[in-house]
């Protein structure tokens, strides 16, 4: 075998992480050195992203398209298969409260906000101005914003395979989009509201150290054993997203022997949507193992939540930096209309659907709950996050809580987002049906939230 810089093979996934590498200490030195970056709260992977596109366009340097989108796709997944393999906190495994599962709906129904929006502006426009115009591109808007370039890249690509010429860039521009309005705008609403009196200054740091607990739980595998703590949780993680790629690989075969047709529809979104099964899975052996535990056939708790923390960190960090890297701005060259429009009415129409909705459900942390969803529900949890620490340093209030809950409830209560994406493209009249089912949806979603809230006054 060839060792040397000839074999492009042998180097290229090297030399494409590594400017990936550099692209984030450099992201993370200008947001330490540069006033305005800092105060902007643009998360560091999001600067790392914009920085090598920007690049990019310069000609310095050329990111590999197809490796950087298998980093998107296979990035989306495992992220989210650590998260799920996470051992929730003991208060929250006992908690009756449904505050959970009605942030699974609020963010659910931003979803069906951002799809009705888009697909009205971009159909629309199809009838008007641009007569060609793929006009289901409009549920990118949500794609994009609501969950992010992972999804915004898997859609995208879907709807390119049926003939929307650019659609993965498109859907990726769409999320970096996001991103520029959850940090811009968000700021800019953070400071309003401030000079209001609406909400409080956040402390510079925390000063107080993190106990064991932070680190591991009681019962863990030890440290100093056989096998790194570290190696554990990654081996977990593969064989999960190996069993993933089995079960919808069985799936599929199945479905295609059945229904040629149905297979030619559903085959895509099951691919684009594998970390929806790779999450299951995930929960599904975390259930396995607390059995096992409980049962004494397992001695020991395998996971270690501060360390599947930092992978699904990690995965997502590389996700983002490589999905914007690889927004090619020529396949977007005729579509600025409807990518101004929709970013725009994407910030707008989350804004007050989230400050009509969070007051039902946050009475008691409203402005907490409206700035980290507005935050996730634009760019990522991360983004909400960022926001978040502006006003509640400490995370005092559940609002942090709230996001990764929701999101685990939203995983269920989006399932119905798959089949709108298949159905959508089909004609125009199924892209009116796909509107109107969204909005059938976002309505049953809104009174689930009011209805729960009633009872837990009632009660």
């Amino acid at each position: 075998m060839d060792y040397s810089a000839a074999n492009l093979s042998l180097w290229n996934i090297i030399i494409q992480v590594g400017m990936i590498a550099g692209a984030i200490l450099l992201a993370n030195f200008l947001r330490q050195k540069v006033p305005f970056i800092r105060k902007s709260l643009m998360p560091i992977a999001v600067l790392a992203g914009f920085l090598l596109l920007l690049l990019k366009i310069l000609g310095l340097i050329r990111p590999d398209g197809e490796l950087m989108e298998m980093l998107v796709y296979h990035g989306i997944a495992l992220g989210f298969i650590a998260m799920s393999l996470r051992v929730p906190p003991e208060r929250e495994a006992k908690s009756g409260d449904l505050t959970g599962l009605k942030s699974g709906a609020l963010i659910v129904s931003t979803y069906m906000v951002q799809g009705v929006t888009g697909l009205l502006i971009t159909l629309l426009l199809g009838y008007t101005l641009m007569p060609g115009l793929f006009k289901a591109a409009g549920l990118l808007l949500p794609m994009g914003y609501g969950q992010g370039p992972g999804q915004a890249n898997n859609v995208g690509s879907s709807y390119e395979a049926l003939g929307f010429a650019g659609g993965r860039s498109f859907g990726l521009a769409i999320a970096a989009a996001g991103y520029l309005v959850a940090c811009v705008v968000g700021v800019i609403i953070l400071n309003v509201l401030s000079r209001k009196g609406k909400v409080g200054q956040a402390r510079q740091g925390r000063t107080e150290e993190p106990d064991v607990s932070f680190f591991q739980s009681k019962d863990e595998i030890p440290v100093s054993d056989s096998i790194d703590k570290l190696s554990v949780q990654i081996a977990m993680v593969l064989l999960v997203y190996l069993v993933t790629y089995l079960a919808a690989w069985g799936l599929t075969s199945g479905i295609a022997a059945l229904s040629p047709g149905l297979a030619a529809t559903v085959n895509t979104l099951i691919w684009g949507f594998n970390f929806i099964i790779g999450s299951a899975l995930a929960m599904g052996a975390r259930a396995l193992l607390e059995k096992g535990k409980k049962a004494g056939v397992i001695k020991r708790q395998y996971q270690n939540n501060y360390l599947l923390n930092r992978i699904s960190g990690f995965f997502f960090d590389i996700m983002i930096v490589a999905g914007i890297a690889s927004i090619n701005l020529e396949d977007i060259r005729g579509l600025w209309l409807p990518f101004v429009l929709l970013a725009v009415a994407g910030g707008v129409v989350t804004w007050f659907h989230l400050r009509f909705v969070c007051a039902k459900i946050y009475p008691g942390y409203y402005y907490e709950g409206l700035i980290s969803m507005y935050g996730m529900l634009t760019g990522t949890i991360s983004s909400g996050v960022l926001l978040l620490r502006e006003i509640d340093p400490d995370l005092s209030t559940p609002a942090a809580n709230n996001l990764v809950t929701g999101s685990t409830f939203g995983i269920v209560l989006g399932a119905p987002v798959l089949i709108l994406v298949g159905i959508a493209p089909r004609s125009d009249l199924m892209c009116w049906i796909t509107a109107l089912l969204a909005a059938a949806y976002l309505g049953l979603l809104l009174l689930l939230i009011l209805k729960l809230g009633k009872k837990k006054k009632a009660k």
